[in-house]
């Protein structure tokens, strides 16, 4: 567990719910808190910052991929989405959304905190060392590996963290095809063709970030039979 203990937010409209997973993951050493629905969680967002958002998809109003979208032009903190839905569409619509994993109902309180673990490893570390940046040029958009930060010409592009770590990944293996599988183990997911199809979607949303035409990319390749490789200038 890093220091300070990562402060998460819980947003699900069941009081019982809310309860339990605020006592179990306090106990597992998070500071936690919580919302009733997405209007009580904008309101606590508003003045307050968070390691990481629990958030249920079905709630009554603005459901949580509504809410996941609208905060997506904000902030970067991680979404975790909790669904009672199993369809694989409806899933791919939370990660088109911004989230950053899910985790479908019922679940073990275990496994809520392997993912909640999962996502904030990927979470970008500040360097405090003096070295001088690595830089990706991919034409007008530059990554700073070091800094893990995405620029457009000048202006800053916010990068969710599992864009951040797939950046990443293929900034260890430039030119280098990285296999769905490969993707699927390095973002500490589930192996399995649902999860490469979620890393389908995350890589369709980070190509409208670093490339001028996302339908026919330059920059994120996809190299038929073998994956994805980053080409940079």
């Amino acid at each position: 567990m890093i220091d300070p203990d990562p402060h998460l937010l819980i947003v699900d409209d069941d009081e019982r719910i809310r309860e339990l997973l605020k006592k179990f993951l306090v106990r597992h050493g998070f500071l936690v808190s919580v919302a009733r629905d997405a209007s009580h969680a904008r309101k606590i967002l508003s003045g307050l910052e968070f390691d990481l958002i629990v958030l249920d998809v079905m709630m009554p109003g603005e459901d949580g991929v509504d809410l996941t979208a609208s905060l997506r032009e904000d902030i970067t903190t991680p979404i975790l989405l909790l669904t009672a839905k199993s369809e694989t569409e409806d899933r791919i619509k939370g990660l088109e959304a911004g989230a950053d994993d899910y985790l479908a109902k019922p679940f073990e309180p275990k496994e809520l905190l392997l993912r909640i673990n999962a996502i904030l490893r990927r979470m970008p570390v500040t360097e405090m060392e003096a070295v001088a940046p690595k830089v990706l040029q991919l034409g007008q958009v530059r990554f700073d590996i070091e800094r893990s930060e995405l620029m457009n010409s000048d202006a800053p592009v916010r990068l969710t963290a599992t864009e951040v770590q797939l950046m990443r990944i293929f900034a260890e293996h430039l030119r280098e095809p990285v296999s769905r599988a490969k993707l699927v183990e390095e973002l500490g997911r589930d192996k399995g063709q649902a999860q490469e199809r979620a890393v389908d979607v995350q890589i369709t949303r980070l190509r409208r970030k670093i490339e001028a035409d996302p339908k026919q990319p330059r920059y994120l390749q996809t190299v038929r039979g073998e994956g994805y490789m980053l080409a940079p200038d």
